[in-house]
């Protein structure tokens, strides 16, 4: 028998895990039979016939497709095993999945899934059980269903079959839905440039990201400390993992609400100032009445608190619903005879006056009220209270809609689904922007110049703010004839003009803007420096302040909820409005000394609240930037600007010089923002051109880092070296990187994972006049034979591309032969190429061999790491002993070579006067490699600087000889015999060699099978000269 199930709140201490993640609160009634065990989901699945999994699929379809997304490989490879889907349709979907497109993947894969029948069924959530590490998404769908086991059924049939609308009610619900529909259709905006604009709510909604779980405050937290860089991050990533994205259509009825799908339910929303839940509740009071969603319902009745304020007196709920709704007078009764079909709006609770104690304790010094009679009177909050919690009108639906800062007011409510409004995500920002003006072209420019801003990125989730921006840019454009060339090409000119359209429409109604901006500003300083964002009417009567149209212009005047009291307080629309305001205070003040010692104090403190003050009043020194307030403001102060340029310039320098930690780095990538806002070319060049090298290595890079990276760069004539290893740039950091790179000498790029599309952006790159790149490493970056042909467009388009490292790739035979042909081409200037462990054979041997007997430019050529073997370096070597060869430096080193390619490679090594360093180690070559040396000897035209012969299994036997002809190569400075067999008979050979060749500057013999005692000689010999190093 089923036990039955207690019912917790999610931020309560007592509630279990199940409740906690889904949001859900399991059923008051059970929706099966009472057991003694719960058997397992494995033992459900296992026992589940053909019907009841396609009912289970069907109902959890939208959250199976969000579940599976990271998992699609994997499952896709389990029913390919049980031949439920076949080698083509398993490639594709990990193909679909490999390239990234996760969504696309998982519809595919369930689409299949239903395509196959019930078998495929079958496996797929016995897949899902045995996934050995599965989502957190798919793991609570898996608890949901064991925790009501076969009742599962029961409970989504439960809501099937509800009351019809009475013949005589459906001319009153098509007037209802007709009021409703005429009363929600256009979307009333108030804007600083116009007052009360009018759109066509269909025409400007765009989707806001809903999750159907309330996060743990650990989730909450770091978003709103996120910016720019961490943010569109870390939404994605916790959306792909553990918040589960939720229709509207879904708050009522639907598989997030499951273990209370039974009729009559409350459903709480809520999400951070001006993230649209009004006109969230507006389009869904909007799509009921024009028959879109929620048709279950015959009636939708809304309200917002801020209305219900205005209600001094007690009042049923009768008389509440005919004051919006008169029409109902006579027919009232009878649409409240079916409550189940009833759904109640109540918007803004963190807007009410009154509190609300769900807790049946006390409330306003008094008893709650329990209203069970609609017909009876009671205070508001009573009505409320008594409709959410079932007491009034039981089998009814509530949604209410509040701001995080109330959710505690609903802490022991009977919510059935939580649901969190996250903004804009992806795609959505973009349209949002584009439809916002009647000129698409408009929305779309307004859109890029966010994109390239990662405050203003960072800011575009949120529909207030991304308003805000296009009241900002969009008058530019418009104003303008279109023309862009004053359009904000930073975050200070865009917040430039945002006051200035302010001062446009409210400067005339005050005396002096400067000196009331003043006020306001030192108003907004002190906040910032004490992280205050709420400031009181004693606040501004503190700094002089009044309130009045031009404040009100700029401030927002909010209702900041309190137990039984209603208090004024005031905040900027946005804490970087307010952050902006600090900044050109402090940048007007009188005393322009000053200046140094604000950016030196707030350059040390630690915790960020400085940062972007610290970027507005750098932005200000440029002379572009606040040049529209100079219509109100007068002239900015020139002495400010150059202190301001001479602070930038020293911290940048020091910041330079500091970039050991991973500390530092952050550090220099912040301030590299100054030079961004700075927009001043000399000063970029003086600072970031001057450094030998730019070093981010192993420091995570998201795209807005690497766009900030690549604005700084712009401004300089040329980097000397880029250092990007390990950042985990992928494709589109390397995407916003794009104008920088071209300005880089030397440029490392190696460990990102750029894969094969990152080599066509860098070909994209390179083949643009005046690219200045000489080094490229890509070292790591999965790189295939499907890139060979960008690969080939970047050595022959390149003027000034000399060394390119490949190595650590897997490019392969095919890839390398492609590659041939540029080494072929006249063009192809590369000195030095590294293809170091590309799983390379003797296959491509002859196409290689043949580029290398062409080409009269290359300089080093490494091929370490591979598999090429005696076979391959016979045809290798026919090539090198091309007398145009310019070969210095050949590295062949683990290529499974042995004793039979030594005498080919002697023949070749004898003939190749230019080669000057040469790597043979660790291949089985045996004590035939002194005899391939001793061919370098033969000619004195040989210049072997640098020797590596480590692990060839050099021997004792061989010593002597070898001794003998290294002895007689005088330029040798390098020679490598580290772990090979030499034991103490060879010692006096190599003190000789060691004591007599007097340019040698280092000689490796580690790993040998030296005694302690040999060991010491050989050290010991280190002294007989300065700069001489024997390694052991």
């Amino acid at each position: 028998m089923w036990r039955r199930l207690k019912r917790h709140w999610p931020f309560g201490c007592s509630a279990t895990q199940h409740e906690i993640t889904t949001g859900c609160t399991p059923p008051k009634r059970s929706c099966g039979q009472e057991a003694d065990q719960k058997p397992s989901i494995s033992d459900l699945v296992s026992i589940w016939g053909e019907d009841e999994l396609l009912q289970l699929t069907q109902f959890f379809r939208d959250r199976l497709e969000q579940a599976a997304e990271d998992g699609v490989a994997g499952l896709s490879s389990m029913l390919k095993e049980q031949r439920r889907f076949s080698a083509e349709e398993h490639l594709k979907l990990t193909d679909l999945a490999e390239k990234g497109k996760r969504k696309e993947c998982s519809k595919e894969f369930l689409d299949l899934v239903m395509k196959k029948g019930s078998w495929a069924r079958k496996v797929m959530w016995e897949s899902f059980v045995k996934m050995p590490n599965k989502s957190p998404k798919l793991d609570k769908i898996l608890k949901e269903i064991q925790e009501l086991g076969p009742g599962v059924f029961e409970c989504m049939n439960n809501a099937q079959e509800l009351p019809q609308l009475p013949s005589e009610l459906k001319d009153l619900q098509r007037k209802h839905k007709e009021i409703l529909r005429a009363e929600t259709e256009t979307l009333k905006m108030e804007t600083v440039l116009e007052e009360g604009k009018g759109f066509k709510l269909a025409d400007r909604y765009r989707e806001l990201t809903v999750v159907s779980s309330l996060r743990d405050r650990r989730l909450v937290e770091p978003e709103l400390m996120a910016r720019g860089r961490d943010h569109e991050e870390w939404r994605e990533k916790h959306l792909r993992e553990e918040l589960e994205k939720l229709r509207t259509d879904q708050l009522f009825r639907s598989g997030f609400s499951l273990s209370r799908i039974t009729i009559g339910s409350s459903a709480g929303l809520f999400g951070v100032p001006g993230i649209g839940k009004t006109t969230m509740v507006q389009k869904i009071v909007y799509d009921w009445a024009t028959g879109k969603i929620f048709q279950h319902f015959q009636f939708v009745f809304s309200f917002t608190f801020r209305d219900l304020n205005k209600i001094k007196d007690k009042i049923s709920l009768k008389e509440l619903i005919l004051g919006q709704y008169r029409y109902l007078e006579n027919t009232l009764v009878e649409v409240w005879k079916n409550p189940e079909v009833l759904l109640f709006v109540f918007d803004g609770l963190d807007e009410f006056k009154d509190r609300i104690d769900f807790t049946d304790r006390r409330r306003n010094t008094r008893p709650q009220q329990v209203c069970t009679d609609p017909e009876r009177w009671y205070d508001v909050s009573d009505i409320v209270y008594s409709l959410i919690q079932h007491k009034l009108l039981p089998g009814c639906s509530v949604l209410v809609t509040t701001r995080p800062t109330a959710l505690h007011l609903l802490e022991k409510a009977e919510i059935s689904v939580w649901a969190e409004i996250l903004g804009f995500a992806g795609e959505h920002r973009k349209e949002y922007f584009n439809r916002y003006f009647e000129d698409e072209s408009v929305g779309a420019a307004v859109f890029k110049h966010v994109q390239e801003n990662e405050i203003l990125y960072t800011m575009s989730y949120n529909p207030s703010y991304c308003s805000m921006i296009n009241e900002s840019l969009g008058p530019i454009d418009i104003k303008r004839d279109n023309k862009w060339c004053c359009t904000p090409n930073t975050i200070t000119q865009t917040y430039s003009h945002y006051i200035y359209n302010i001062l446009k429409n409210h400067g005339r109604e005050i005396e002096n803007p400067n000196d009331v901006f003043q006020m306001i500003g030192n108003m907004a300083f002190a906040g910032v420096s004490e992280k205050k964002v709420v400031f009181t009417a004693d606040d501004l009567i503190k700094y002089d302040l009044k309130p009045s149209q031009f404040l009100s212009g700029l401030l927002m005047e909010l209702l900041e909820r309190e137990d039984s009291a209603r208090s004024v307080v005031y905040t900027f629309p946005h804490l970087t409005i307010q952050e902006f305001v600090a900044a050109l205070a402090q940048f007007l003040r009188s005393d322009p000394s000053d200046i140094k010692k604000i950016l030196t104090e707030a350059q040390l403190e630690e915790d960020g609240r400085f940062e972007l003050f610290l970027r507005f009043l750098v932005g200000l020194s440029y002379n572009r930037s606040p040049w529209l307030l100079e219509e109100f403001m007068g002239p900015f102060p020139d002495q400010t600007a150059r202190q301001v340029n001479d602070w930038v310039r020293e911290e940048i320098k020091r910041q330079i010089g500091n970039t050991a930690r991973e500390s530092g780095k952050r550090k220099l990538l912040n301030t590299l923002q100054y030079v961004t806002e700075s927009q001043d070319g000399k000063l970029a060049q003086a600072t970031l051109g001057s450094a030998e090298t730019l070093s981010f290595s192993e420091l995570p890079l998201t795209p807005i880092d690497c766009a900030v990276l690549s604005h700084a760069i712009v401004l300089c004539d040329a980097i000397k070296h880029l250092d990007m290893e390990s950042c985990y740039i992928r494709h589109e950091g390397l995407q916003r990187l794009g104008p920088g790179l071209q300005k880089c000498q030397e440029l490392g790029l190696g460990r990102n994972q750029l894969g094969d599309s990152g080599v066509k952006l860098l070909s994209e790159a390179v083949m643009k006049p005046g690219c200045q790149i000489q080094t490229l490493r890509l070292v790591m970056n999965d790189l295939t034979d499907y890139c060979a042909e960008d690969l080939v467009s970047i050595l022959t388009s390149s003027c000034t591309l000399k060394e390119l490292d490949l190595s650590d790739n897997a490019l392969g035979d095919s890839g390398v032969k492609v590659l041939s042909k540029a080494l072929k081409n006249p063009n192809c200037k590369i000195l030095k190429l590294r293809l170091r462990a590309n799983g390379l054979t003797a296959a491509c041997a002859a196409d290689l061999s043949s580029a290398l007997a062409a080409n009269q430019w290359l300089e080093e050529l490494e091929l370490g790491n591979n598999d090429l073997q005696d076979a391959g370096v016979r045809l290798l070597s026919a090539a090198l002993t091309n007398p145009e060869s310019k070969i210095r430096t050949l590295d062949l080193c683990c290529n499974g070579l042995t004793a039979s390619s030594a005498k080919d490679l002697a023949f070749a090594v004898g003939r190749k006067f230019s080669l000057t360093e040469l790597n043979l180690g660790d291949n089985e070559l045996g004590d035939s490699a002194a005899k391939l040396v001793s061919a370098v000897t033969t000619e004195s035209d040989h210049k072997i600087k640098t020797l590596w012969l480590f692990k060839t299994g050099l021997t004792d036997s061989c010593t002597g000889d070898l001794v003998s002809i290294l002895s007689t190569m005088p330029s040798l400075m390098y020679v490598n015999l580290k772990y090979n067999s030499f034991t103490d008979r060879s010692i006096p050979s190599l003190r000789r060699l060691i004591i007599n060749h007097q340019n040698l500057k280092c000689i490796g013999l580690e790993g040998n099978q030296f005694s302690s005692d040999g060991r010491n000689q050989l050290k010991s010999l280190q002294k007989s000269r300065p700069g001489l190093s024997v390694e052991l």
